[in-house]
């Protein structure tokens, strides 16, 4: 089961389903009905904390960046908001700040719905 990490426990993750955005992976992308291990700061020392087990329940194809909308829709502003962000700029700058890249790519908009919240 592969690991899905948040940098923080965002208050996102106490519903029973969520969103989160994702980098499209070339080498093995985000399935839906595929089930990952939802834990925080996994890089961490001893692996983070592990906050349960949640199944990806969609998936779709998003951008933040303007100047590349014609491959898929922007992030709308309520999403951002929905995502833990202030505003969509707020969301733009945070990932450019945590990738280290002045551009945005396309990214997966990944729901997910908790299977097992280790006692959450």
């Amino acid at each position: 089961m592969r690991i899905l990490g948040f940098s923080q426990k965002w208050s996102k993750l106490d519903f029973p389903e969520f969103t989160t955005f994702r980098h499209t992976r070339g080498d093995r992308d985000w399935d839906v009905g595929e089930q990952v291990q939802i834990v925080i700061q996994p890089r961490r020392k001893g692996g983070g904390d592990k906050l349960g087990i949640a199944e990806i329940i969609g998936k779709e194809l998003r951008e933040l960046d303007p100047f590349f909308a014609h491959v898929a829709p922007l992030v709308t502003k309520e999403e951002a908001i929905a995502d833990g962000f202030n505003s969509r700029e707020d969301m733009v700058y945070y990932m450019e700040k945590q990738d280290g890249l002045d551009y945005i790519s396309i990214f997966n908009k990944l729901t997910l719905r908790w299977v097992d919240d280790a006692g959450q």
